[in-house]
């Protein structure tokens, strides 16, 4: 009996540190978004800062690990043998749902989720251990769950969400008033002050604040005073002698070497930040398994009696966890800071949420999105009618846009140094508050939320992204409740499988973990592929003329290719009546929509890029992108009702529309080969006979729509079976002349940036 618990706690430990690969990868947006988005120093600095705040601040969070043990439940009412059930389906679902949100690249909560998957478990073991004595489960269920701290963490976590979105807006919106835009004429005279009073407000609340618990609270010093005690006593002092220090420092590395104060106010808050994320959300991911090897040592101490009566009342009682645990985890998550893709995803969405200039935006919009913005656009107006002109004039100067950043920078940062120093103050100041009240707050909820409310005030929601921006907030908010939803019902299942069905499922599920994993890294690798692949088709500034006309034509044969494609499987699975094949079809077609669209959000930016050359350039570039999308709609229109027909059991063409459909096909096919060899070989000389071709296929269709009327006049055919046909060659012959007009768009832009060498 001992062994099969040695081996479930060594499973749990093997879990932790998947749980800590998973859970840094979706936590690092919380500490690297500000100094990356804000390129405030090279990334290999970020990163080191950011790792040494990780390492620290892990031997902060000792005090932390007690939400695991006792947080959520009362450890006495339940038995060792079910306390190991409940942290073994935490722990497991904890791995499953945070790679699952990664891999999507949506920011997700730790906390809430480790918060919720322990309510879920105890609450389903201790549901099967009150009826497996008779009990109610209404009257009795109380006495296991620790509801007055459950609800003081969940609504910790909530009021947090509101008071970082609020705190974050208006310190942001001061910072602006006072430095605006121009900030670098403003910091010569006052940076120092503003980084010192950054710097000295992080370390009070960190250093200060935070040790409460923390691996060096106790130690004692030649006084007989502990750490935690002397810096209580003289808090005051050492909050004066550091903003002095930081002051004078500060300006002198300004002064002898000319780094600039606000990346040394950046750098600070990013290590700052990660020690906070360290100190607070380290528990997430280790404190269940450190609870577990604390319940297996205190019932291995007592004789490893029966595991089915073994009181854990031990967990009630503060237990401590060995510095050298907590650094161990802390390395672990160094390495995957540093190794991680995937955290590279979930950064990307905070930073579109919270950039400053134009770009794609991730998100569409909503209904809530549009009534707010309307809302807001509106009280906006009515509040400057009555504001005095002066005064509104003199607000709107502080907000006026400026940027420090060259025109033709490829990757411009996504928002200033001013509000990355905003964004990691405020949200390491809130964060070590809440370590000191021992409140596992969400780190990624608060740094989010500040984040998105420094953006706010920032105006960069502006009328052209805000519905776009709001939209996205609301849906990664929505994943955040969605998490603590899944959170429970999975860890509740889990656990009540395995109580029911008997320890053996421990290791199913343990299994169901492993191959989740595995499967979305296999998918994360997929999307990087084609996320490589099309950035090898993406027209960039730097690209000479040569690499403009590659890309364009890469660009144009994929467009042929998928067109053809689509055709031909589409037509030819309607006509043998194939589900399969058609969803085929219907996947590609929705894959060369979706690029085509995005091709064509783009036109602005590319046109920018490709400015320096004649007018006509960017014109048949437009063009093209524009014929391109036109083929996707044509090629999507005509699949659309032949899936329709088929899922709906209509009656199949007859024999004769599927022998006219077949030779279009061969036509087709033969016309498209004709179009891509000419667009590969540059062979436009060509094109005079490419056209001929093509109408020699549009009077094909031009046949086969006298022939269906000829068989609607014969009662041969019904109306469903007349509507689709004519749909499809309709649809066709759009196709066609947009393939024309694209291989002649492309000529031309090919033609004009030859000329402009």
């Amino acid at each position: 009996m001992e062994n099969f618990y040695l081996i479930l706690v060594v499973v749990l430990f093997a879990l932790a540190i998947s749980d800590l690969i998973v859970g840094v990868s979706n936590d690092a947006v919380n500490f690297l978004n500000s100094a990356i988005g804000s390129k405030a120093a090279p990334k290999w600095l970020i990163f080191l800062m950011a790792s040494l705040g990780v390492l620290i601040g892990a031997t902060f969070s000792n005090g932390m690990m007690e939400v695991a043990r006792k947080g959520i439940f009362h450890p006495e009412m339940f038995y060792f043998s079910e306390i190991m059930i409940i942290f073994l389906a935490v722990m497991i679902t904890d791995v499953i749902l945070l790679d699952m949100f990664n891999t999507f690249g949506m920011p997700t909560s730790t906390t809430v989720s480790i918060v919720f998957e322990l309510l879920g478990a105890a609450v389903a073991v201790s549901i099967v251990k009150i009826k497996s004595a008779g009990g109610s489960v209404v009257m009795e269920l109380a006495q296991y769950i620790n509801s007055s701290k459950a609800l003081a963490i969940i609504t910790g976590i909530l009021v947090s969400v509101f008071i970082a979105f609020s705190v974050g807006a208006i310190v942001q919106y001061i910072a602006r008033l006072i430095f605006t835009f121009k900030y670098r004429d403003t910091m010569k005279y006052y940076g120092a002050i503003f980084g010192g009073l950054a710097i000295t407000a992080i370390t009070y609340f960190i250093f200060i604040k935070g040790m409460k618990g923390s691996s060096y609270a106790d130690f004692e010093l030649s006084s007989g005073e502990t750490l935690q005690d002397w810096f209580k006593h003289n808090s005051g002092l050492v909050m004066l002698y550091s903003f002095g220090f930081w002051v004078v420092f500060i300006q002198l590395l300004k002064w002898i070497f000319n780094i600039k104060i606000l990346k040394v106010v950046v750098l600070a808050g990013t290590f700052a930040l990660a020690m906070a994320f360290a100190g607070n959300d380290l528990v997430n991911f280790i404190g269940v398994p450190l609870a577990g090897y604390n319940s297996f040592q205190a019932w291995m101490a007592d004789g490893a009696t029966n595991p089915d009566t073994y009181s854990m009342a031990m967990l009630a009682g503060k237990v401590g966890t060995p510095t050298y645990m907590l650094l161990v985890a802390g390395l672990v998550m160094i390495v995957t800071l540093i190794m991680s893709k995937k955290a590279k995803s979930v950064i990307a969405t905070s930073l579109d949420l919270s950039r400053q200039n134009e770009g794609e935006e991730r998100f569409g919009s909503s209904f809530g999105a549009r009534v707010m913005v309307r809302g807001a656009t509106n009280f906006n107006k009515k509040l400057v009618r009555l504001l005095p002109g002066s005064f509104s004039r003199g607000i709107q100067s502080r907000f006026e846009p400026h940027s420090y950043v060259a025109e033709d920078d490829q990757d411009p940062p996504s928002f200033d140094k001013i509000r990355a120093s905003v964004n990691l103050v405020v949200a390491s100041i809130l964060i070590a508050i809440g370590t000191s009240l021992k409140l596992p707050l969400s780190t990624t909820y608060v740094t989010f939320m500040v984040a998105m409310g420094t953006s706010l005030s920032d105006r960069a929601w502006d009328r052209e992204s805000a519905v776009y921006r709001i939209s996205g907030v609301f849906a990664v908010i929505g994943g955040w409740f969605l998490t603590a939803l899944i959170a429970f019902s999975v860890s509740g299942l889990v656990a009540l499988l395995i109580a029911v069905s008997g320890k053996f499922m421990i290791f199913v599920f343990c299994g169901v973990a492993l191959f989740m994993v595995i499967r979305t890294h296999t998918l994360l690798k997929k999307r990087s592929a084609a996320k490589v692949e099309n950035e090898e088709e993406e027209i960039v500034e730097e690209d000479a003329f040569e690499q403009i006309m590659a890309k364009s034509s890469k660009q144009m044969i994929k467009a042929v290719v998928s067109s053809n494609q689509i055709i031909t499987l589409g037509i030819e699975s309607f006509i043998k009546e194939d589900r399969a094949g058609l969803k085929k079809a219907q996947e590609s077609s929705a894959a060369f929509s979706k690029k085509s669209k995005r091709n064509r959000d783009k036109v602005y930016s590319i046109v920018s890029k490709i400015s320096g050359g004649p007018i006509e350039t960017s014109h048949f570039y437009v063009q093209m992108m524009e014929h391109k999308r036109e083929m996707a709609h044509a090629v999507h229109f005509m699949l659309e009702p032949m899936i329709v027909h088929i899922e709906n059991n209509h009656k199949p063409f007859i024999a004769e529309q599927a022998k006219e459909l077949n030779a279009l096909i061969t036509a087709t096919d033969t016309f498209y080969n004709f179009v891509l060899h000419a667009v590969k070989e540059e062979q436009f000389d060509e094109l005079d006979n490419l056209i001929k071709e093509r109408d020699k296929i549009l009077g094909e269709l031009n046949k086969l729509e006298k022939n269906q009327i000829k068989r609607i006049k014969n009662k041969e055919v019904n109306t469903r079976n007349s509507q689709l046909f004519f749909k499809m060659i309709s649809e066709i012959e759009h196709l066609l002349l947009h393939t024309v007009n694209l291989v002649k768009a492309q000529r031309d832009f090919i033609t004009y940036t030859r000329q402009s060498k």
